[in-house]
């Protein structure tokens, strides 16, 4: 009997069993770590104000309005937020999920690394039949030559034969539009014998989002309007002539301009003004 107990003790740490679902109540957003499959709760979700997101009212106000509706067990559209680096994409989602949460408290957030993708169905399991309502977050979601993690995100977006729970609906952000970069397009495209399936089987993913949500470069305006709200928000005392003259500075020894260099200049002011940012 003891090399038994041995074989089964060893196949129990080769394959241990999943662990049981975490207290949902505990937090509002949690993380998804496979082996062993579990949720993390997230006590403090790194976020601003969906009020401060300046410069993206429409994706803002549809975003707003497709999770309201999702929260209240209404039908909910997939979203993919696309575009400009720095615009506020993964803000976006994590700003609303905060709105809505506010008069919504079975509405949680749980985030999943691209590389964890293959494990995705593990965690529906985990999540579907359960009362509260969830927001999968796919955060700077891409695929490059020879990744077929894109096939796991189809099942999680088309349902396979179960269908995708009833309580879950999946936000993702990309630079890309169509989750692939171009060269790979155009390489499936001159390569491929049927060019015509080989391109469709790469960019149909993003065909799959109900939402498509497209974010553009800034103008000066609403790059110095964003950090004028940041400081107003949070008690940074600075004249409109101070905080033009170096907010462009700034932005020009970066070189760009988007939300994100606006964010960065904005912590540098709070921290030469001695103001603490919670």
């Amino acid at each position: 009997m003891k090399p038994l107990k041995r074989i089964a003790a060893a196949l129990e740490r080769i394959s241990p069993a999943p662990q049981a679902a975490p207290d949902f109540g505990a937090a509002s957003a949690f993380v998804w770590h496979p082996d062993p499959d579990r949720l993390d709760p997230v006590l403090r979700v790194n976020r601003v104000a969906v009020e401060l997101l300046v410069g993206i009212d429409r994706s803002r106000d549809t975003l707003l309005k497709n999770t309201t509706q999702f929260a209240r067990g209404l039908p909910a559209n997939n979203a993919l937020l696309w575009g400009s680096r720095g615009m506020g994409k993964s803000s976006l989602v994590k700003a609303v999920h905060g709105a809505v949460h506010a008069s919504h408290e079975d509405l949680k957030i749980v985030e999943v690394q691209r590389e964890d993708l293959p494990s995705i169905g593990r965690c529906l399991n985990m999540l579907r039949g359960r009362s509260e309502r969830f927001i999968l977050f796919c955060d700077d979601l891409s695929f490059g030559n020879d990744d077929a993690h894109y096939k796991s995100l189809k099942a999680v977006l088309d349902g396979g034969i179960e269908g995708r729970p009833e309580n879950v609906v999946l936000y993702a952000t990309s630079n890309r539009r169509h989750l692939m970069p171009r060269d790979m397009i155009e390489n499936e495209r001159s390569t491929a014998i049927s060019a015509g399936e080989a391109v469709e089987e790469k960019v149909s993913l993003s065909d799959r989002f109900g939402l498509w949500l497209g974010f553009h470069p800034c103008d000066q305006d609403q790059y110095l309007a964003m950090i004028r709200g940041y400081c107003d928000a949070h008690g940074v005392d600075i004249d409109d002539a101070t905080l033009r003259a170096e907010a462009i500075e700034w932005q020009a020894t970066r070189g760009s301009r988007s939300g994100r260099v606006a964010w960065q200049y904005f912590t540098d002011l709070a921290g030469r003004r001695g103001v603490t940012l919670r």
